[in-house]
C-alpha cells in the first residue's frame, strides 16, 4: 500500500486561505452547475444529549485526481470544557484507484474557511457594488470567517454586528485585524435596517431577520441553515426578495431558508438559482439599485473536494506533510 500523506491544520493554513478558497468556490460552483460533479446526499447527525451535531459530505469534480469527504462537528457546549465548538477533519483518497491518498487534520479550518469563501462569492455575485454599511449577525467563528472573506469582494465604509454574546470582543478583534469600523448594535433589527448586506451566521431555529426589516436594494447571505429544523429568515423574506439564491437548490429545499420559505408558499423552487448559474452567466442576478437578493448557504460537498482538492496540489508543490505507512 502507498504511503498517506498528513497535513496538520498548520500546515494547511500556511497552503491555502480566503482568495484562494474563493477561487475554489468558483469553479466548484461552476462544475456543479455542469453536472461535471458526482456528490452523494449529507449524512446528517444529532446529538441532543450533548448539544451537538455533524455533518459528513463528499464529492468528485470530474477531471480531478482526488475525491474527498469531510467530517464536521459543532458542539456547542465545548467551549465550557475548554474545547473547541467546532472540529473536523477530512479523507482525500485518489479517484483512480481509489486507495487513500491523504488524511488533512484540519480541526474544522476547511469547513470554516470554505464557507466563508462562498459567502464572499455569493457577495460577489450578487450585493451592490458599494455598501455603506454591513451588518454580521452572531459572533462566533464562522461570523470571523464570512467577515474576512467579504473584505476581499467588498469594502464597506463601516460594519456592524449583533449577537446575544460576544459581540464586543468580537467588534474589538476585527476592528484590529481589518482596520475597519466595527461597532456593536442593540439589536439585530437596528443592525439590519441601516445595512445594505447582511450575514447571518447563528445556528438559530426560529427567524432572527424578519421581512420587514430589509430595505429595497439589500443583500442578504444566510449560512446557518444546515438541518431541517434551523431558519434565519423569515420566509416571507424571501418572497420579497427579487433574487434567491442556493449553493445547490435541492439541498437548500430540505435543509435551508428555501425549505421553510417553499413550505410556507412564500416561494417555489423554481424560483430558486444555483450560484453555479450566477457563476457561469446563465441566471440574471441583481437587476438595479433596489433589488433584494438572498443568498441561501447550507454547505455541499463540492466546497470541500475543491478545497481539498487546492490543498492537496498545493501541498505536492510545496513538499509539505508527513506520510505515514498502512
Amino acid at each position: 500500500m502507498p504511503d498517506v500523506l498528513t497535513l496538520t491544520e498548520a500546515d494547511v493554513r500556511s497552503l491555502v486561505g480566503p482568495a484562494e478558497a474563493l477561487d475554489c468556490m468558483r469553479t466548484g460552483f461552476a462544475a456543479l452547475h455542469r453536472r461535471a460533479v458526482t456528490q452523494p446526499a449529507i449524512m446528517d447527525l444529532e446529538f441532543p444529549d450533548f448539544q451537538g451535531e455533524a455533518h459528513l459530505k463528499g464529492a468528485h469534480i470530474h477531471g480531478s485526481p482526488f475525491w474527498a469527504v469531510k467530517a464536521a462537528t459543532g458542539f456547542w457546549g465545548n467551549p465550557d470544557r475548554g474545547l473547541p465548538l467546532t472540529n473536523g477533519l477530512f479523507l482525500v483518497f485518489s479517484a483512480e484507484t481509489g486507495i487513500l491518498s491523504a488524511i488533512l487534520f484540519d480541526n474544522g479550518y476547511l469547513t470554516e474557511l470554505r464557507t466563508g469563501a462562498a459567502g464572499a462569492l455569493a457577495a460577489d455575485l450578487l450585493a451592490p457594488a458599494d455598501i455603506e454599511q454591513a451588518a454580521i449577525i452572531g459572533a462566533g467563528g464562522q461570523a470571523r470567517y464570512q467577515l474576512e472573506a467579504l473584505l476581499g469582494v467588498r469594502r464597506p465604509q463601516r460594519v456592524v454586528v449583533a449577537s446575544r454574546s460576544g459581540a464586543e470582543a468580537y467588534a474589538k478583534e476585527m476592528q484590529e485585524l481589518h482596520d475597519i469600523e466595527v461597532t456593536v448594535m442593540p439589536d439585530v433589527e437596528t443592525a439590519v435596517r441601516g445595512s445594505q448586506l447582511v450575514v447571518t451566521t447563528t445556528p438559530s431555529r426560529e427567524p432572527v431577520v424578519l421581512a420587514d426589516w430589509v430595505q429595497p436594494g439589500t443583500h442578504v447571505t444566510a449560512m446557518g441553515s444546515d438541518f431541517h429544523e434551523k431558519q434565519e429568515l423569515e420566509a416571507s423574506l424571501l418572497g420579497r426578495a427579487d433574487v434567491v439564491a442556493a449553493d445547490h437548490p435541492p439541498v437548500a429545499a430540505a435543509n435551508g431558508e428555501v425549505h421553510h420559505a417553499v413550505d410556507s408558499g412564500a416561494i417555489s423552487l423554481d424560483d430558486v438559482v444555483s450560484l453555479g448559474a450566477l457563476v457561469a452567466g446563465d441566471a440574471q442576478g441583481r437587476v438595479n439599485g433596489s433589488s433584494i437578493t438572498i443568498a441561501d448557504l447550507c454547505g455541499v460537498g463540492v466546497h470541500d473536494a475543491a478545497v481539498a482538492t487546492e490543498v492537496m496540489r498545493r501541498a505536492a508543490d510545496a513538499g509539505l506533510g508527513s506520510r505515514i505507512a498502512l
